[in-house]
């Protein structure tokens, strides 16, 4: 294996069978030196055959849990006093958010992970992420986020804070050949539906709609073709490889050949698990929210109601 190899934090995941956030919460714990190259973090080939050498004499994947090893390096290469901070979700305003993050609260280095609503929750609780995004629609109480944050961080102290608000809905082709206007719609003969993976809030949303309005979801052509974002799903109705699919409006403005059939305003929430080691860094969260550095940037993105940016929504 040549020395100067390296390998991206998906490709780590890869090869150790485990997932990104996994990845992201050795890197984050030290147990995995890892360096910054613009915005990806690397890690080179000898740093992890020294991390699997020391998993193989009993220490295992779950060392991110456990005391560090004497002869893993407890900072990374480049993220030296630095702390890395776990940002999950796949909008760009996070992009934005850690952007601001790392200019202003030193000691602290964002890592984007690219995770859905529900396996974002699911991670912090667990402790591998720091700062989780979520869009979660509860269909019985039409509530976005907080019965799920509720029922997931169980016994934790959090502090839940609106990023933004935006329209949900179908891409569909242009011209919207089967006439869709609503969620029953697509029950419709020969519509192709182009689905998100489980735990995205999109899916949710989805998999809410058809429950509340009683449509089995076998019965729809297409439920089980997944896509992983929603640049994705509307590229695929715009190549007409499918004739719908649920997501975001600023997707459809992106890809320009398919339309946006709006059905209901999803909130974007921010959840941050408190801690006397995160109070900084949250405060520092909370400060950009309302700074009119970040919501000038947000403001020229299409799409985004800014309204209730940084309203506290629930603190425990």
């Amino acid at each position: 294996m040549p020395s100067d190899q390296s390998y991206t934090t998906e490709e780590i995941a890869q090869l150790l069978k485990i997932s990104k956030l996994t990845v992201y919460d050795l890197i984050k714990k030290g147990k995995l030196p890892a360096y910054r190259v613009g915005k990806q973090m690397r890690v080179d080939a000898t740093d992890l055959e020294a991390y699997k050498r020391q998993s193989k004499g009993g220490v295992g994947l779950s060392a991110a849990s456990t005391d560090e090893p004497p002869h893993i390096r407890s900072a990374t290469k480049e993220l030296a006093g630095v702390r890395p901070l776990v940002i999950t979700g796949q909008d760009m305003s996070l992009d934005i958010l850690s952007k601001h993050i790392e200019k202003q609260a030193a000691g602290f280095r964002a890592l984007r992970s690219f995770a859905g609503s529900l396996d974002s929750l699911i991670s912090l609780y667990q402790g591998q992420a720091d700062l989780v995004s979520t869009h979660l629609l509860d269909g019985d109480t039409g509530e976005y986020n907080l019965p799920y944050i509720r029922k997931i961080l169980v016994g934790s102290s959090y502090i839940v804070v609106n990023l933004l608000a935006r329209q949900a809905g179908f891409y569909v082709r242009q011209g919207n050949p089967f006439g869709l206007k609503g969620w029953q719609d697509l029950e419709k003969p020969g519509l192709r539906l182009v689905n998100r993976e489980i735990g995205s809030g999109a899916r949710v949303l989805l998999d809410e709609q058809l429950r509340l309005h009683r449509i089995a979801p076998s019965s729809l052509l297409g439920y089980n073709t997944i896509e992983s974002n929603h640049l994705a799903v509307a590229g695929k109705v715009g190549l007409g490889e499918a004739d719908v699919g649920i997501g975001i409006e600023k997707a459809a403005a992106i890809v320009g050949s398919v339309a946006f059939i709006p059905l209901i305003r999803e909130r974007y929430d921010l959840v941050m698990r408190k801690s006397p080691d995160n109070t900084r860094w949250i405060e520092a969260v909370l400060d950009i929210l309302k700074s009119e550095a970040y919501l000038n940037e947000l403001r020229a993105i299409q799409g985004y109601d800014l309204s209730a940016t940084g309203t506290i929504l629930l603190e425990t």
